[in-house]
């Protein structure tokens, strides 16, 4: 997590020039925010992390050389290893921001470890309220990318549906571990609430809902949010 009153530290990964100088012109008119680095590919974010310790990865998609998916992959593999940042010793959080919402690629992105995706034609104050909740560990998905998610498990992918069954199974398996109360936040969560939002629904204090959170995460051995909004939507995957 972000010390208290700590700014947010934004790495900032696109090839495009101008989107990167967009970027930081945006995020650092919020107090609230300090953009310390920039790369211009894949290939350069881990080194960029080691030299900037950012909180958040703001990650472009398609780059010429190692694209976002492949470098979120190496970043959040080695992640447990490299205390860095949001998170308190799991690196720091990685936000996919794109003009890419196909199924596939959102699918691909979140299942590396990504702790939320946006698209580049997001309004400003809701890309500046996303860096902030990924810092904080909450889940970030604008709507269309949420309704692509729910396409996939729906087997809208004829390459997710051959595995869906399976997948679908296990899911359900590994959240029969869960408390009913810890599945309903587990749902919320599936959703993109923010911790206020699924207090309000669930008529919970802030802090039972993130201690519902942190229970699920450590039965279920997840790194994060998103991954268990993941399992929960494999949970509800189509029928054989």
């Amino acid at each position: 997590m972000v010390a208290v009153n700590a700014p947010v530290r934004v790495l900032l990964v696109d090839d495009d020039a101008l989107v990167r100088a967009g970027l930081r012109l945006m995020l650092s008119g919020d107090e609230r925010i300090e953009v310390v680095g920039e790369a211009d590919d894949g290939a350069g974010v881990v080194a960029a992390v080691a030299e900037h310790r950012p909180d958040v990865v703001l990650m472009d998609v398609r780059m010429p050389g190692v694209d976002g998916i492949a470098a979120t992959e190496e970043l959040r593999s080695g992640a447990a290893s490299k205390p860095n940042g949001a998170g308190g010793g799991t690196g720091p959080q990685v936000l996919v921001l794109t003009t890419f919402d196909a199924d596939a690629t959102v699918v691909r992105a979140l299942r590396a470890g990504a702790a939320g995706y946006l698209l580049k034609h997001t309004d400003p104050a809701r890309i500046v309220e996303a860096v902030l909740r990924a810092a904080s560990g909450e889940p970030v998905l604008s709507p269309s990318v949420a309704r692509a998610l729910m396409d996939q498990v729906a087997g809208a992918d004829p390459v997710e549906r051959s595995a869906a069954p399976t997948r679908r199974e296990r899911a359900r398996a590994r959240l029969a571990l869960l408390s009913d109360r810890e599945r309903d936040v587990a749902e919320a969560v599936t959703e993109g609430l923010s911790n206020a939002e699924i207090a309000d629904r669930l008529y919970m204090s802030m802090g039972t809902v993130k201690a519902h959170v942190s229970s699920a995460l450590t039965k279920l051995d997840l790194s994060g949010r998103i991954q268990l909004a993941l399992l929960t939507h494999d949970a509800h995957g189509p029928e054989d």
